[in-house]
């Protein structure tokens, strides 16, 4: 097991040396936040700067306090608010911990219309999950079989009709320079509990967190993970006001400090939440270049395929990305954005990750890396796109030219039988369900395949990491050698952008693929990403026009004429 994690080139083992950095955004903190921005990226960069503490002393407690059931947002802000105070007169006895406090609504309301109303200066994150109906179940599969042959299963699940969740500010954040390593995961994990499963930390990591850092991407370091101080959670047929707090006195960081950090950041928060859905954004783009440019991808391409061919070479697939610079006459919304891919994005995971000071990132990918039920992991492999058609007839030709393609058989078979080998790696039993299908999303449709296995060990989610990314999906195999091929070609920093996007758990994690994203940013509009796989077969225009293809969910909405229709409804 350790030599997987050794051997990475993209997360890190070893005690870090840490960096240091500094950030020119203007930007006011929280007396919370100007802890972190006092050490400027010391140590590990968290918010009471937990990476200097002993990962391997558990906290004093870690807990959750559920209030009875309330009707509205207003009456579960209120109720959070004395919840807090009385916490604060009756504190527990503890020199560590992390505590919870949680009341239910009986209605149902969008995490992502609660987030719209919340003050944007705040750090903020949201995570929705995609609906997998029509899909089998490879994870209940596995935990039946395990039943029916020691009748000691996989484990049950926590917050399965979890549909999204919405957090703003930070009660405990994590960032760095230096790559993800083994001890960073262990200080997350000090503040997670299966006993707590809601008490999860959202973040993601760079796609190389070993290449330079870019000015835009500066504020996320190579990684970037906070547990929010308040979350709401939207479920299926109701939803969830939650705060969390974490203190620890021998990082300097007393429960009072965090009382007092969560009191301030109760005051902003917004109770009057608006259903807000827009056919436009009501932006107009000014101009969209790409780099590369045209000019510049095709040589590229004709590189990487004369690369491929050479028989001294290992590369079978290298993944060549664009980012869209896209300028409009008005500062767009992410959130509102988001929402906009959310509304076709049933199949899909939406993603916002936004630290403080920072540019949001912004996703809607279909691509998952892994979901982690206690000991069940599963992955799935998606290559090769074609677009939808307007007819089922049309649709279907395309979809069965899809499945018969030599091209696209040998892009899908490279990504599937890694990920196959690399779960042999840290399972003891490895599925695939089906081989080969093809999966239809609202404007494109990919060869798929889901896999899954059983960990040997719950201590082995680092591995999960370490193993599955990047995948050859968005990177290439070997692995390394595309890498470097990608940093020699490649003329911009991606960032997060191809990177792990999601969250760690006590019983459960799960995490996204960065793909379908983009970078928004106040006065700079935004920077679009998307990638193709090369292969022997590819074809330069064919992958450009891939690209295109990619974008088009965020670009639609802001190159049409900017007519809005909005409809708001409060929610009581």
């Amino acid at each position: 097991m350790a030599s997987l994690h050794l051997s990475s080139r993209f997360l890190a083992t070893n005690t870090k040396k840490h960096s240091s950095i500094s950030t020119s955004h203007h930007y006011s903190p929280a007396p919370f936040t100007r802890l972190f921005f006092r050490k400027k990226f010391k140590s590990c960069s968290m918010s009471m700067n937990g990476c200097e503490g002993d990962f391997k002393t558990p906290l004093g407690t870690v807990e959750t306090r559920t209030m009875s059931t309330v009707l509205s947002p207003t009456a579960a802000t209120e109720r959070l608010i004395s919840a807090v105070s009385e916490l604060k007169s009756q504190p527990p006895p503890f020199s560590s911990g992390v505590v919870r406090l949680q009341v239910p609504i009986d209605q149902q309301i969008g995490a992502i219309d609660w987030l719209q109303a919340q003050n944007e200066i705040q750090p903020r994150c949201f995570f929705s999950r995609r609906s997998d109906v029509g899909r089998p179940d490879l994870l209940l599969d596995l935990a039946n079989d395990e039943e029916n042959s020691n009748g000691n299963g996989l484990g049950g699940s926590s917050g399965r009709d979890l549909v999204s969740v919405a957090g703003i500010g930070s009660a405990v954040f994590f960032r760095d320079l230096d790559p993800f390593s083994h001890d960073d995961w262990r200080s997350i994990r000090r503040f997670l509990s299966s006993k707590s499963p809601l008490i999860r930390a959202y973040g993601g990591m760079r796609f190389d967190p070993n290449g330079k850092i870019s000015v835009e991407w500066e504020p996320f370091g190579a990684f970037y993970f906070a547990v929010p101080q308040v979350e709401f959670n939207e479920f299926g047929g109701s939803s969830m006001l939650a705060a969390t707090l974490a203190w620890d006195d021998e990082l300097s960081w007393t429960l009072e400090d965090a009382i007092e950090s969560l009191q301030e950041t109760m005051l902003q928060v917004s109770s009057v939440v608006v259903r807000l859905r827009r056919e436009s954004l009501g932006v107009s783009v000014l101009s969209k270049n790409h780099v590369p440019t045209k000019g510049a991808y095709y040589p590229a391409v004709e590189k990487a395929l004369e690369i491929i061919k050479q028989k001294s070479s290992s590369l079978s697939k290298v993944v060549l990305a664009r980012n869209s610079r896209v300028i409009t006459d008005t500062d767009i919304d992410p959130i509102a954005w988001l929402a906009q891919l959310q509304s076709e994005g049933h199949d899909a995971y939406q993603f916002c990750l936004q630290p403080p000071g920072a540019p949001a990132f912004i996703g809607n990918t279909p691509e998952r890396l892994f979901q982690r039920n206690q000991l069940g992991v599963c992955s799935e492999a998606l290559a090769a796109t074609r677009p939808r058609a307007a007819s089922r007839a049309r649709d279907m030709e395309i979809e069965r030219d899809l499945l018969t393609s030599p091209k696209d058989d040998l892009e899908f078979s490279i990504v599937r039988e890694n990920i196959r080998e690399k779960l042999n790696s840290i399972c003891d039993k490895v599925v695939v369900k089906p081989q080969k299908t093809v999966r239809k999303l609202a404007r494109v449709q990919h060869l798929y395949s889901q896999l899954a296995g059983r960990l040997r060990r719950e201590d082995d989610e680092f591995d999960i990491l370490a193993a599955l990314h990047p995948t050859p999906a968005v990177c290439g195999l070997p692995a390394e050698e595309a890498r470097l091929l990608i940093k020699e070609i490649e003329s911009f920093d991606r960032g997060m952008y191809a990177g792990p996007i999601g969250f760690f758990g006590g019983v459960e994690s799960e995490f996204a693929v960065g793909i379908r994203s983009a970078l928004v940013e106040k006065g700079l509009g935004a920077l679009i990403y998307a990638g193709t796989g090369i292969v022997a077969g590819s074809n330069p225009t064919s992958e450009w026009n891939e690209l295109d293809l990619k974008i088009s969910q965020f670009t639609k909405s802001i190159e049409s004429e900017a007519t809005t229709t909005t409809t708001l409804q409060p929610i009581n």
